[in-house]
């Protein structure tokens, strides 16, 4: 039999309500832990939502990988490259490639009675994945992109829909500054809102064949590729791949092919975004410290108010190293408890966010409506395992202070 299991068992089981000192210390102690538990879960899971939102949003916009002309990818101008149907298979074909679409580029300006504005308009292909702007969209309906016919209808936001008064099925004009100007009128067809200003504030969803005869190219040119890939975290390997294959070769029109990932295209968000890692082991120190320091200050609490069952333990035989196992043993069940508790706090809370959106964010500041919430099984098991140990380690000295204890006085002590 494990003795020190055995008498932590029937000390911890004591419900008889004896210990006026202890059960205060051991209520503070659960209660430290459990909070900084709970904290730790919520923090980690609203800053890993975060993260993977607005990614994700960014992700919508531009894809993982876009594959197009060198200059096209270094500066503000929109170049053509060629992307025909040979040059689609090779992309999709790259291992990790889950799926590819073309699309083309042009500059404007949407203008009606009373105000216009510059925008830049996105030329989609029938090859298109719609998710992204159907899970954001809040009016109207999708229409079928292609790159042979002209549909007229386009995607605006909703900043622009507010700026210039439209609504879906409104009439709008659209002009284009080249060596003349021209004119085309489009009809609303839908209205997106991603809170993502940076894009909201200029992106139209329209036609491939559209941007590609505002642009004058061939049928076969296009601004470039997008490409999704299966998994963000082989992100860089398959940047590498792609350039590898396609990078600084030539197509028949004389243009050089290049790629960026999403992350090269847009440093500074990712780089922000990074920067929440940080935010995120600081609470994580801090909440573990506390945890700690209520550990040790309720374990201490307790050897002192023990005193006297430590002495007749002595007396009995029981060696020093058996009486700290006992009282590890005995931190052990309350940081077990309060681990349960915590886990409670924080996963009902992030369940709770989930299904009601109850905290809410200013969308022109963090992009986001609502606070998101990613719950992780596998980080919250790895929180609980890391919290037990250190909560144990750390009793590991402070449980020494029964070695200074001798039984001929610990026996008169109260």
């Amino acid at each position: 039999m494990n003795l020190p299991l055995f008498i932590a068992t029937h000390i911890y089981g004591d419900r008889q309500q004896k210990r006026r000192v202890s059960k205060p210390a051991i209520i503070i102690a659960t209660t430290g832990v459990a909070i900084g538990l709970a904290v730790m879960i919520i923090s980690m899971s609203v800053v890993i939502g975060f993260k993977h939102t607005v990614r994700d949003k960014i992700v919508g916009f531009g894809s993982h990988i876009q594959v197009a002309d060198f200059m096209t990818l270094q500066t503000a101008e929109s170049y053509p490259i060629a992307m025909d149907d040979s040059m689609m298979q090779v992309l999709a074909s790259q291992p990790g490639v889950s799926h590819v679409q073309r699309f083309a580029q042009r500059q404007g300006i949407l203008k009606t009675d009373d105000d216009f504005l510059g925008v830049m308009f996105k030329g989609m292909a029938q090859e298109f994945d719609t998710t992204f702007v159907h899970d954001n969209l809040i009016d109207g309906t999708i229409p079928t992109f292609t790159d042979s016919v002209s549909s007229n209808r386009i995607i605006i936001s909703k900043t622009m829909a507010d700026k210039l008064r439209l609504s879906v099925g409104d009439k709008v004009f659209a002009y284009f500054v080249d060596r003349n100007v021209r004119t085309r009128r489009f009809t609303v067809a839908a209205i997106y809102q991603t809170n993502l200003e940076q894009f909201d504030n200029i992106t139209v969803f329209t036609d491939l064949h559209t941007c590609i005869r505002l642009n004058r190219w061939d049928h076969d040119q296009a601004s470039g590729a997008e490409l999704t890939i299966s998994n963000f975290d082989d992100l860089d390997a398959v940047s590498q791949q792609i350039a590898d294959s396609v990078n600084r070769t030539i197509d028949h029109y004389g243009a050089t092919y290049s790629s960026k990932n999403i992350r090269e295209l847009y440093p500074a968000i990712f780089g922000w975004l990074d920067l929440l890692d940080l935010d995120v082991w600081i609470i994580l120190i801090l909440m573990i410290v506390v945890s700690a320091v209520t550990m040790i200050s309720g374990l201490l609490i307790i050897i002192i108010e023990r005193t006297a069952m430590i002495g007749v333990l002595k007396a009995l035989g029981a060696r020093n190293r058996t009486i700290r196992h006992t009282f590890l043993w005995f931190a052990a069940f309350i940081t077990l408890r309060a681990l349960l508790i915590g886990n409670i706090i924080g996963i009902g809370l992030l369940i709770l966010q989930q299904q009601t959106g109850f905290v809410r964010l200013d969308p022109q500041t963090y992009y986001v409506s609502t606070v998101p919430v990613e719950i992780n099984p596998l980080y919250i098991l790895l929180i609980n395992i890391a919290t037990l140990l250190i909560s144990i380690i750390v009793l590991i000295g402070p449980s020494y202070l029964i070695s200074t204890i001798r039984p001929a006085k610990s026996m008169r002590y109260e």
